[in-house]
Protein backbone atom coordinates (compact mmCIF):
# COMPACT_ATOMS: atom_id res chain seq x y z
CA UNK A 1 0.00 0.00 0.00
CA UNK A 2 2.86 2.37 0.88
CA UNK A 3 4.49 1.62 -2.46
CA UNK A 4 1.25 2.50 -4.26
CA UNK A 5 0.94 5.71 -2.24
CA UNK A 6 4.44 6.88 -3.15
CA UNK A 7 3.90 5.90 -6.78
CA UNK A 8 0.82 8.09 -6.87
CA UNK A 9 2.80 10.93 -5.33
CA UNK A 10 5.39 10.65 -8.10
CA UNK A 11 2.66 10.67 -10.72
CA UNK A 12 0.70 13.51 -9.09
CA UNK A 13 2.20 16.31 -11.22
CA UNK A 14 0.97 14.53 -14.35
CA UNK A 15 -2.49 13.43 -13.18
CA UNK A 16 -4.00 16.74 -14.23
CA UNK A 17 -1.25 17.93 -16.58
CA UNK A 18 -2.61 20.18 -19.29
CA UNK A 19 -1.19 20.68 -22.73
CA UNK A 20 1.13 23.68 -22.49
CA UNK A 21 3.12 25.74 -24.97
CA UNK A 22 6.25 27.87 -24.47
CA UNK A 23 5.64 31.61 -24.50
CA UNK A 24 7.12 31.95 -28.00
CA UNK A 25 3.98 30.17 -29.25
CA UNK A 26 1.25 32.67 -28.49
CA UNK A 27 -1.34 34.93 -30.07
CA UNK A 28 0.01 37.17 -32.81
CA UNK A 29 3.10 35.10 -33.64
CA UNK A 30 4.71 34.83 -37.07
CA UNK A 31 5.71 31.42 -38.41
CA UNK A 32 8.62 31.13 -40.85
CA UNK A 33 7.57 30.56 -44.44
CA UNK A 34 9.08 27.94 -46.78
CA UNK A 35 10.56 25.86 -43.95
CA UNK A 36 9.53 22.97 -41.77
CA UNK A 37 8.12 24.57 -38.63
CA UNK A 38 8.38 22.73 -35.34
CA UNK A 39 5.69 23.20 -32.71
CA UNK A 40 6.42 21.76 -29.27
CA UNK A 41 5.22 21.75 -25.70
CA UNK A 42 4.40 19.62 -22.67
CA UNK A 43 1.51 17.43 -21.56
CA UNK A 44 0.83 14.32 -19.55
CA UNK A 45 3.13 11.41 -20.55
CA UNK A 46 1.47 9.24 -23.17
CA UNK A 47 -1.11 11.89 -24.06
CA UNK A 48 -2.20 12.25 -27.69
CA UNK A 49 -1.68 15.82 -28.89
CA UNK A 50 -3.05 17.15 -32.16
CA UNK A 51 -1.95 20.38 -33.86
CA UNK A 52 -4.14 21.93 -36.56
CA UNK A 53 -3.19 24.94 -38.69
CA UNK A 54 -4.96 25.76 -41.93
CA UNK A 55 -5.29 22.59 -43.94
CA UNK A 56 -2.61 20.79 -41.92
CA UNK A 57 -3.22 18.45 -39.01
CA UNK A 58 -0.47 16.54 -37.21
CA UNK A 59 -0.45 14.36 -34.11
CA UNK A 60 2.14 13.43 -31.50
CA UNK A 61 2.27 11.28 -28.39
CA UNK A 62 3.86 12.85 -25.34
CA UNK A 63 7.04 11.08 -24.21
CA UNK A 64 7.93 9.85 -20.71
CA UNK A 65 9.32 13.28 -19.77
CA UNK A 66 6.08 15.00 -20.71
CA UNK A 67 7.37 16.52 -23.96
CA UNK A 68 5.85 16.42 -27.44
CA UNK A 69 6.55 18.05 -30.80
CA UNK A 70 5.26 18.05 -34.37
CA UNK A 71 6.42 19.49 -37.69
CA UNK A 72 4.26 21.68 -39.89
CA UNK A 73 4.97 21.33 -43.60
CA UNK A 74 6.50 24.36 -45.37
CA UNK A 75 3.97 27.12 -46.04
CA UNK A 76 3.84 30.22 -48.22
CA UNK A 77 3.74 33.66 -46.64
CA UNK A 78 0.28 34.77 -45.67
CA UNK A 79 -0.91 38.08 -44.30
CA UNK A 80 -4.32 36.60 -43.51
CA UNK A 81 -4.58 35.90 -39.77
CA UNK A 82 -5.28 32.28 -38.93
CA UNK A 83 -5.75 30.15 -35.84
CA UNK A 84 -3.43 27.41 -34.65
CA UNK A 85 -5.13 24.83 -32.45
CA UNK A 86 -3.34 22.47 -30.06
CA UNK A 87 -5.61 19.82 -28.58
CA UNK A 88 -5.04 17.14 -25.98
CA UNK A 89 -7.07 16.75 -22.83
CA UNK A 90 -7.44 20.50 -23.08
CA UNK A 91 -7.40 22.78 -26.12
CA UNK A 92 -5.28 25.86 -26.79
CA UNK A 93 -6.27 28.18 -29.64
CA UNK A 94 -3.67 30.68 -30.79
CA UNK A 95 -5.21 33.56 -32.72
CA UNK A 96 -3.98 36.09 -35.26
CA UNK A 97 -1.11 33.91 -36.50
CA UNK A 98 0.73 34.97 -39.67
CA UNK A 99 3.27 33.30 -41.96
CA UNK A 100 6.28 35.30 -43.13
CA UNK A 101 9.93 35.98 -42.30
CA UNK A 102 11.26 35.54 -38.75
CA UNK A 103 14.53 37.02 -37.47
CA UNK A 104 16.34 36.99 -34.13
CA UNK A 105 17.73 40.35 -32.96
CA UNK A 106 20.44 39.99 -30.33
CA UNK A 107 23.41 41.68 -28.69
CA UNK A 108 24.11 44.27 -26.01
CA UNK A 109 22.89 47.83 -25.44
CA UNK A 110 22.96 49.04 -29.03
CA UNK A 111 20.57 46.22 -29.94
CA UNK A 112 18.57 46.70 -26.75
CA UNK A 113 18.33 50.48 -27.48
CA UNK A 114 14.66 51.13 -28.10
CA UNK A 115 12.79 53.11 -30.73
CA UNK A 116 11.85 55.70 -28.12
CA UNK A 117 15.58 56.24 -27.45
CA UNK A 118 16.54 56.51 -31.13
CA UNK A 119 16.72 59.57 -33.33
CA UNK A 120 13.38 61.03 -34.45
CA UNK A 121 11.70 58.86 -31.81
CA UNK A 122 8.35 60.66 -31.60
CA UNK A 123 8.09 60.86 -35.38
CA UNK A 124 8.84 57.16 -35.77
CA UNK A 125 6.39 56.13 -33.04
CA UNK A 126 3.63 58.27 -34.50
CA UNK A 127 4.19 56.78 -37.97
CA UNK A 128 4.32 53.15 -36.79
CA UNK A 129 1.35 51.34 -38.26
CA UNK A 130 2.57 47.93 -39.39
CA UNK A 131 0.22 45.27 -38.00
CA UNK A 132 1.95 42.63 -40.13
CA UNK A 133 5.24 43.23 -38.30
CA UNK A 134 5.17 41.33 -35.01
CA UNK A 135 7.65 41.85 -32.17
CA UNK A 136 8.57 39.56 -29.27
CA UNK A 137 10.73 40.86 -26.40
CA UNK A 138 12.47 38.10 -24.44
CA UNK A 139 12.54 39.07 -20.76
CA UNK A 140 16.11 39.52 -19.53
CA UNK A 141 17.00 36.55 -17.36
CA UNK A 142 20.37 34.92 -16.69
CA UNK A 143 20.43 31.23 -15.78
CA UNK A 144 23.18 28.79 -14.85
CA UNK A 145 21.20 25.96 -16.51
CA UNK A 146 19.44 25.88 -19.93
CA UNK A 147 15.78 26.85 -19.71
CA UNK A 148 12.87 25.57 -21.77
CA UNK A 149 10.74 28.72 -21.59
CA UNK A 150 11.00 32.48 -21.29
CA UNK A 151 8.65 35.37 -20.65
CA UNK A 152 7.42 37.53 -23.50
CA UNK A 153 4.53 38.17 -25.84
CA UNK A 154 4.01 38.98 -29.49
CA UNK A 155 2.90 42.53 -30.23
CA UNK A 156 1.99 44.33 -33.44
CA UNK A 157 4.29 47.12 -34.62
CA UNK A 158 1.97 50.01 -33.90
CA UNK A 159 2.56 53.32 -32.19
CA UNK A 160 1.46 51.82 -28.89
CA UNK A 161 4.12 49.08 -29.02
CA UNK A 162 7.21 50.00 -31.05
CA UNK A 163 8.59 52.47 -28.51
CA UNK A 164 9.69 49.65 -26.20
CA UNK A 165 11.18 47.45 -28.91
CA UNK A 166 14.73 47.29 -30.25
CA UNK A 167 15.25 50.19 -32.65
CA UNK A 168 17.74 48.30 -34.82
CA UNK A 169 15.44 45.29 -34.89
CA UNK A 170 12.35 47.31 -35.76
CA UNK A 171 14.01 49.37 -38.51
CA UNK A 172 15.56 46.20 -39.96
CA UNK A 173 12.19 44.44 -39.98
CA UNK A 174 10.36 47.46 -41.32
CA UNK A 175 12.70 47.69 -44.31
CA UNK A 176 12.24 43.97 -45.06
CA UNK A 177 8.48 44.28 -44.78
CA UNK A 178 8.31 47.32 -47.05
CA UNK A 179 10.35 45.60 -49.76
CA UNK A 180 9.11 42.01 -49.48
CA UNK A 181 5.45 42.82 -48.73
CA UNK A 182 5.18 39.84 -46.36
CA UNK A 183 4.69 39.59 -42.58
CA UNK A 184 7.86 39.87 -40.49
CA UNK A 185 8.42 38.44 -37.02
CA UNK A 186 11.19 39.91 -34.84
CA UNK A 187 12.47 38.23 -31.67
CA UNK A 188 14.52 40.61 -29.53
CA UNK A 189 16.82 38.91 -27.04
CA UNK A 190 19.40 41.47 -25.93
CA UNK A 191 20.96 42.92 -22.78
CA UNK A 192 23.10 46.03 -22.44
CA UNK A 193 26.70 45.73 -21.34
CA UNK A 194 26.90 41.98 -21.81
CA UNK A 195 29.75 39.94 -23.25
CA UNK A 196 29.61 37.44 -26.06
CA UNK A 197 30.57 34.48 -23.87
CA UNK A 198 27.33 34.92 -21.91
CA UNK A 199 25.41 34.31 -25.16
CA UNK A 200 27.27 31.08 -25.99
CA UNK A 201 26.48 27.61 -24.64
CA UNK A 202 28.77 26.03 -22.07
CA UNK A 203 29.43 23.06 -24.36
CA UNK A 204 30.62 25.33 -27.19
CA UNK A 205 32.90 27.36 -24.90
CA UNK A 206 34.45 24.26 -23.37
CA UNK A 207 35.55 23.15 -26.83
CA UNK A 208 37.54 26.34 -27.46
CA UNK A 209 41.13 26.69 -26.17
CA UNK A 210 40.74 30.46 -25.91
CA UNK A 211 38.01 30.04 -23.27
CA UNK A 212 39.85 27.69 -20.90
CA UNK A 213 41.34 30.42 -18.70
CA UNK A 214 38.14 32.45 -18.71
CA UNK A 215 36.02 29.50 -17.56
CA UNK A 216 38.55 28.65 -14.87
CA UNK A 217 38.55 32.24 -13.58
CA UNK A 218 34.75 32.27 -13.34
CA UNK A 219 34.83 28.96 -11.49
CA UNK A 220 37.31 30.45 -9.02
CA UNK A 221 35.18 33.59 -8.60
CA UNK A 222 32.14 31.49 -7.72
CA UNK A 223 34.17 29.39 -5.26
CA UNK A 224 35.52 32.53 -3.55
CA UNK A 225 32.17 34.29 -3.35
CA UNK A 226 31.13 35.03 0.22
CA UNK A 227 27.79 36.83 0.09
CA UNK A 228 27.52 37.94 3.73
CA UNK A 229 31.08 39.23 3.83
CA UNK A 230 30.72 41.09 0.49
CA UNK A 231 27.43 42.62 1.60
CA UNK A 232 28.89 43.79 4.92
CA UNK A 233 31.86 45.35 3.14
CA UNK A 234 29.52 47.13 0.72
CA UNK A 235 27.39 48.49 3.55
CA UNK A 236 30.54 49.88 5.15
CA UNK A 237 31.58 51.58 1.88
CA UNK A 238 28.07 52.92 1.46
CA UNK A 239 28.01 54.36 5.01
CA UNK A 240 31.39 56.02 4.47
CA UNK A 241 30.17 57.49 1.19
CA UNK A 242 26.99 58.82 2.78
CA UNK A 243 29.05 60.49 5.50
CA UNK A 244 31.29 62.10 2.85
CA UNK A 245 28.29 63.39 0.94
CA UNK A 246 26.79 64.76 4.16
CA UNK A 247 29.96 66.67 4.95
CA UNK A 248 30.29 68.02 1.41
CA UNK A 249 26.64 69.13 1.41
CA UNK A 250 27.25 71.00 4.65
CA UNK A 251 30.34 72.70 3.23
CA UNK A 252 28.68 73.51 -0.08
CA UNK A 253 25.79 75.20 1.70
CA UNK A 254 28.26 77.92 2.73
CA UNK A 255 29.93 78.28 -0.67
CA UNK A 256 28.92 80.16 -3.84
CA UNK A 257 27.78 78.06 -6.79
CA UNK A 258 31.11 78.26 -8.63
CA UNK A 259 33.04 77.07 -5.58
CA UNK A 260 30.97 74.06 -4.59
CA UNK A 261 32.80 70.74 -4.25
CA UNK A 262 31.80 67.75 -6.40
CA UNK A 263 30.31 64.73 -4.67
CA UNK A 264 32.03 61.34 -4.87
CA UNK A 265 30.45 58.60 -6.93
CA UNK A 266 28.31 56.16 -4.98
CA UNK A 267 29.92 52.75 -4.39
CA UNK A 268 28.67 49.89 -6.54
CA UNK A 269 27.04 46.92 -4.84
CA UNK A 270 29.01 43.67 -5.07
CA UNK A 271 28.59 41.52 -8.16
CA UNK A 272 27.41 38.05 -7.24
CA UNK A 273 29.13 35.80 -9.82
CA UNK A 274 26.40 33.19 -9.41
CA UNK A 275 23.77 35.69 -10.56
CA UNK A 276 25.77 37.84 -12.95
CA UNK A 277 24.55 38.39 -16.51
CA UNK A 278 28.24 38.33 -17.50
CA UNK A 279 28.81 34.74 -16.41
CA UNK A 280 29.60 32.52 -19.41
CA UNK A 281 26.53 30.89 -20.98
CA UNK A 282 23.91 32.36 -18.64
CA UNK A 283 22.18 34.44 -21.33
CA UNK A 284 22.29 31.58 -23.78
CA UNK A 285 20.64 29.43 -21.10
CA UNK A 286 17.99 31.95 -20.11
CA UNK A 287 17.34 33.92 -23.29
CA UNK A 288 18.34 31.79 -26.29
CA UNK A 289 17.81 28.14 -25.34
CA UNK A 290 14.05 28.72 -24.79
CA UNK A 291 13.75 29.81 -28.42
CA UNK A 292 15.39 26.68 -29.88
CA UNK A 293 14.27 25.39 -32.40
CA UNK A 294 11.66 28.05 -33.33
CA UNK A 295 12.00 28.32 -37.11
CA UNK A 296 13.82 31.49 -38.20
CA UNK A 297 15.37 32.89 -41.34
CA UNK A 298 18.39 34.30 -39.56
CA UNK A 299 19.82 36.57 -36.88
CA UNK A 300 21.18 40.10 -36.62
CA UNK A 301 23.85 40.83 -34.01
CA UNK A 302 25.05 44.14 -32.51
CA UNK A 303 27.58 43.48 -29.74
CA UNK A 304 31.26 43.75 -28.99
CA UNK A 305 31.69 46.94 -26.98
CA UNK A 306 32.10 44.89 -23.78
CA UNK A 307 34.64 42.55 -25.39
CA UNK A 308 36.96 45.20 -26.83
CA UNK A 309 39.71 44.55 -24.27
CA UNK A 310 39.77 40.96 -25.56
CA UNK A 311 39.39 41.82 -29.22
CA UNK A 312 41.82 39.21 -30.52
CA UNK A 313 39.99 36.50 -28.54
CA UNK A 314 36.77 37.76 -30.16
CA UNK A 315 38.11 36.48 -33.49
CA UNK A 316 37.45 33.03 -32.02
CA UNK A 317 34.50 33.77 -29.73
CA UNK A 318 32.25 35.32 -32.38
CA UNK A 319 32.39 32.43 -34.88
CA UNK A 320 32.11 30.03 -31.94
CA UNK A 321 28.83 31.61 -30.91
CA UNK A 322 27.47 31.74 -34.45
CA UNK A 323 28.31 28.10 -35.09
CA UNK A 324 26.89 27.20 -31.68
CA UNK A 325 23.52 28.79 -32.44
CA UNK A 326 23.42 27.14 -35.84
CA UNK A 327 24.19 23.78 -34.24
CA UNK A 328 21.43 24.30 -31.66
CA UNK A 329 18.92 25.09 -34.40
CA UNK A 330 20.34 22.42 -36.75
CA UNK A 331 20.26 25.13 -39.40
CA UNK A 332 23.03 27.19 -40.97
CA UNK A 333 20.84 30.28 -40.94
CA UNK A 334 22.02 33.71 -42.04
CA UNK A 335 23.85 35.84 -39.51
CA UNK A 336 24.48 39.54 -40.05
CA UNK A 337 26.81 41.52 -37.79
CA UNK A 338 26.86 45.25 -37.06
CA UNK A 339 30.44 46.49 -37.00
CA UNK A 340 30.91 48.81 -34.03
CA UNK A 341 30.35 52.46 -34.88
CA UNK A 342 33.10 55.01 -34.44
CA UNK A 343 33.21 56.27 -30.85
CA UNK A 344 35.63 58.39 -28.84
CA UNK A 345 35.83 55.62 -26.22
CA UNK A 346 36.57 58.12 -23.47
CA UNK A 347 39.98 58.97 -24.94
CA UNK A 348 41.33 62.20 -26.39
CA UNK A 349 41.58 62.02 -30.15
CA UNK A 350 45.17 61.16 -30.98
CA UNK A 351 47.09 62.95 -33.70
CA UNK A 352 49.71 60.22 -33.77
CA UNK A 353 49.82 57.33 -36.20
CA UNK A 354 50.41 53.79 -35.06
CA UNK A 355 48.58 53.99 -31.72
CA UNK A 356 47.22 50.56 -30.68
CA UNK A 357 43.43 50.56 -30.43
CA UNK A 358 41.33 47.68 -29.07
CA UNK A 359 38.18 49.17 -30.61
CA UNK A 360 39.65 48.86 -34.11
CA UNK A 361 40.88 45.35 -33.28
CA UNK A 362 37.33 44.40 -32.26
CA UNK A 363 35.99 45.83 -35.52
CA UNK A 364 38.60 43.76 -37.35
CA UNK A 365 37.45 40.61 -35.52
CA UNK A 366 33.86 41.26 -36.57
CA UNK A 367 34.85 41.80 -40.19
CA UNK A 368 37.06 38.70 -40.35
CA UNK A 369 34.20 36.58 -39.04
CA UNK A 370 31.79 37.97 -41.61
CA UNK A 371 34.30 37.34 -44.40
CA UNK A 372 35.19 33.77 -43.43
CA UNK A 373 31.95 32.16 -42.23
CA UNK A 374 29.30 31.06 -44.70
CA UNK A 375 26.08 33.08 -44.84
CA UNK A 376 27.49 35.95 -42.79
CA UNK A 377 27.72 39.65 -43.53
CA UNK A 378 28.83 42.92 -41.94
CA UNK A 379 26.95 46.22 -41.76
CA UNK A 380 29.58 48.98 -41.59
CA UNK A 381 28.46 52.09 -39.71
CA UNK A 382 31.68 53.99 -38.94
CA UNK A 383 30.17 57.07 -40.58
CA UNK A 384 27.24 57.42 -38.17
CA UNK A 385 28.97 57.03 -34.81
CA UNK A 386 28.98 59.77 -32.17
CA UNK A 387 32.25 60.73 -30.54
CA UNK A 388 30.85 61.19 -27.05
CA UNK A 389 28.05 58.63 -27.08
CA UNK A 390 28.53 54.89 -27.40
CA UNK A 391 24.91 54.66 -28.54
CA UNK A 392 24.57 56.40 -31.92
CA UNK A 393 21.01 57.61 -32.40
CA UNK A 394 20.73 56.85 -36.11
CA UNK A 395 19.42 53.33 -35.68
CA UNK A 396 17.33 53.71 -38.85
CA UNK A 397 20.42 53.48 -41.03
CA UNK A 398 21.82 50.58 -39.01
CA UNK A 399 18.63 48.61 -39.59
CA UNK A 400 18.59 49.53 -43.29
CA UNK A 401 22.18 48.40 -43.86
CA UNK A 402 21.48 45.07 -42.17
CA UNK A 403 18.39 44.70 -44.33
CA UNK A 404 20.45 45.34 -47.47
CA UNK A 405 22.43 42.19 -46.67
CA UNK A 406 19.33 40.10 -46.06
CA UNK A 407 17.57 41.38 -49.18
CA UNK A 408 20.59 40.60 -51.36
CA UNK A 409 21.68 37.27 -49.89
CA UNK A 410 18.43 35.76 -48.61
CA UNK A 411 15.77 37.23 -50.88
CA UNK A 412 17.53 37.68 -54.23
CA UNK A 413 17.29 41.48 -54.37
CA UNK A 414 20.66 41.93 -56.04
CA UNK A 415 20.06 45.08 -58.06
CA UNK A 416 22.43 47.31 -56.10
CA UNK A 417 25.43 47.19 -53.77
CA UNK A 418 24.65 46.07 -50.20
CA UNK A 419 27.97 46.60 -48.38
CA UNK A 420 30.72 49.16 -48.09
CA UNK A 421 34.22 48.43 -49.46
CA UNK A 422 36.03 45.59 -47.67
CA UNK A 423 39.76 45.04 -47.85
CA UNK A 424 40.70 42.19 -50.20
CA UNK A 425 44.44 42.32 -50.89
CA UNK A 426 47.42 44.59 -51.39
CA UNK A 427 50.62 44.71 -53.38
CA UNK A 428 53.78 46.73 -52.81
CA UNK A 429 54.89 48.67 -55.89
CA UNK A 430 58.15 50.44 -55.16
CA UNK A 431 57.47 53.13 -52.56
CA UNK A 432 53.69 52.68 -52.74
CA UNK A 433 51.14 50.09 -51.69
CA UNK A 434 48.15 49.41 -53.90
CA UNK A 435 44.97 48.23 -52.11
CA UNK A 436 42.23 46.09 -53.65
CA UNK A 437 38.68 45.82 -52.30
CA UNK A 438 35.46 43.91 -52.65
CA UNK A 439 32.10 45.72 -52.66
CA UNK A 440 33.35 48.72 -54.59
CA UNK A 441 29.90 49.00 -56.17
CA UNK A 442 29.78 51.56 -58.94
CA UNK A 443 33.23 52.80 -57.95
CA UNK A 444 35.25 54.21 -55.09
CA UNK A 445 34.97 57.83 -54.00
CA UNK A 446 35.21 59.95 -50.87
CA UNK A 447 32.35 61.28 -48.84
CA UNK A 448 33.60 64.86 -48.90
CA UNK A 449 35.06 64.90 -52.42
CA UNK A 450 38.61 65.32 -51.10
CA UNK A 451 41.55 62.94 -51.13
CA UNK A 452 41.19 59.68 -49.16
CA UNK A 453 42.17 60.28 -45.53
CA UNK A 454 42.86 58.36 -42.31
CA UNK A 455 45.48 56.13 -43.98
CA UNK A 456 48.69 55.13 -42.17
CA UNK A 457 51.78 53.46 -43.62
CA UNK A 458 54.89 51.81 -42.20
CA UNK A 459 58.12 50.14 -43.16
CA UNK A 460 59.83 47.18 -41.52
CA UNK A 461 60.66 49.32 -38.46
CA UNK A 462 56.92 49.41 -37.61
CA UNK A 463 57.04 53.18 -37.22
CA UNK A 464 53.70 54.33 -38.55
CA UNK A 465 53.18 57.70 -40.21
CA UNK A 466 50.15 59.35 -41.75
CA UNK A 467 50.03 58.67 -45.47
CA UNK A 468 48.80 60.18 -48.66
CA UNK A 469 46.31 58.25 -50.76
CA UNK A 470 44.51 58.47 -54.06
CA UNK A 471 41.80 56.49 -55.81
CA UNK A 472 42.70 54.80 -59.07
CA UNK A 473 39.69 53.00 -60.49
CA UNK A 474 38.58 50.40 -57.96
CA UNK A 475 41.85 50.61 -55.99
CA UNK A 476 43.51 52.97 -53.54
CA UNK A 477 47.21 53.79 -53.77
CA UNK A 478 48.92 54.76 -50.49
CA UNK A 479 52.38 56.25 -49.88
CA UNK A 480 54.53 58.59 -47.80
CA UNK A 481 57.79 60.29 -48.71
CA UNK A 482 59.16 59.29 -45.31
CA UNK A 483 58.59 55.57 -45.91
CA UNK A 484 60.54 54.60 -49.07
CA UNK A 485 60.08 50.84 -48.52
CA UNK A 486 56.57 50.36 -47.14
CA UNK A 487 55.26 47.01 -45.94
CA UNK A 488 51.92 47.84 -44.30
CA UNK A 489 48.90 50.12 -44.49
CA UNK A 490 46.08 50.79 -42.04
CA UNK A 491 42.84 52.66 -42.64
CA UNK A 492 40.50 54.18 -40.03
CA UNK A 493 42.47 52.30 -37.38
CA UNK A 494 41.10 54.08 -34.31
CA UNK A 495 37.97 54.14 -32.20
CA UNK A 496 37.36 57.66 -33.54
CA UNK A 497 39.13 57.80 -36.94
CA UNK A 498 39.09 61.45 -37.86
CA UNK A 499 38.83 62.10 -41.57
CA UNK A 500 37.91 58.55 -42.62
CA UNK A 501 36.02 59.24 -45.81
CA UNK A 502 36.35 56.30 -48.22
CA UNK A 503 33.01 55.06 -49.59
CA UNK A 504 31.61 53.43 -52.68
CA UNK A 505 29.42 55.32 -55.12
CA UNK A 506 26.36 53.91 -53.35
CA UNK A 507 27.37 55.88 -50.25
CA UNK A 508 28.32 52.89 -48.08
CA UNK A 509 31.50 53.43 -46.03
CA UNK A 510 34.65 51.34 -46.22
CA UNK A 511 35.53 49.20 -43.23
CA UNK A 512 38.64 49.85 -41.20
CA UNK A 513 41.41 47.43 -42.17
CA UNK A 514 45.11 46.68 -41.95
CA UNK A 515 47.37 44.92 -44.42
CA UNK A 516 50.09 44.11 -41.87
CA UNK A 517 50.33 41.01 -39.69
CA UNK A 518 51.88 42.65 -36.62
CA UNK A 519 50.80 41.30 -33.25
CA UNK A 520 47.64 43.04 -31.96
CA UNK A 521 47.60 44.85 -28.62
CA UNK A 522 44.92 42.53 -27.20
CA UNK A 523 46.77 39.30 -27.95
CA UNK A 524 46.85 37.02 -24.89
CA UNK A 525 44.05 38.77 -22.97
CA UNK A 526 41.53 35.93 -22.65
CA UNK A 527 39.69 36.53 -19.38
CA UNK A 528 37.62 39.50 -18.18
CA UNK A 529 39.35 39.13 -14.80
CA UNK A 530 42.68 40.01 -16.40
CA UNK A 531 41.67 42.75 -18.84
CA UNK A 532 43.04 45.62 -16.84
CA UNK A 533 41.23 48.91 -16.55
CA UNK A 534 39.36 49.65 -19.78
CA UNK A 535 39.20 53.22 -21.06
CA UNK A 536 36.60 55.15 -19.13
CA UNK A 537 33.56 55.68 -21.39
CA UNK A 538 32.54 59.21 -22.15
CA UNK A 539 29.16 60.14 -20.64
CA UNK A 540 26.17 59.71 -22.91
CA UNK A 541 24.57 62.83 -24.27
CA UNK A 542 21.51 63.91 -22.29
Amino acid sequence: MKALFFSLLLLAPWLHAEVKLPAIFSDGMVLQQAQLVRIWGTAEPGEDVKVTFGDQSHSSVTGPEGKWSILLNPMNASAQPAELVVAGKNTITLKNVLIGEVWICSGQSNMQWTVQQAGKAQEEIAAANHPQIRMFNVERRPSLAPQTDCKGEWKEATGANVGEFSAVGYFFGRHLHQVLKVPVGLINTSWGGTRIEAWTSREALEERPCAVEMLADWKDAVARWDGPRETAAFEKRKADWQEQVKQIDAENAKLPADKKKPKPQAPRPPDDPTKSQHHPSVLFNGMVAPLVPYAVKGAIWYQGESNQRRAFQYQELLPTMINDWRKQWVDVFSFYIVQLASFGNGRPVTKEAGVPDPWAELQEAQTLTAQTLDKCGIAIINDIGEQNDIHPKNKQEVGRRLALWALAKDYGKTGSEYCGPLYLSSVVQGDKIRIQFTHTGSGLKTRDGGEPASFQITGADQKWVWAKAKIEGSEVVVWSESVPQPIGVRYAWAAWPEGANLINAEGLPASCFRTDDFLPSTLGVVSPFKEGAPPKPAPAKP
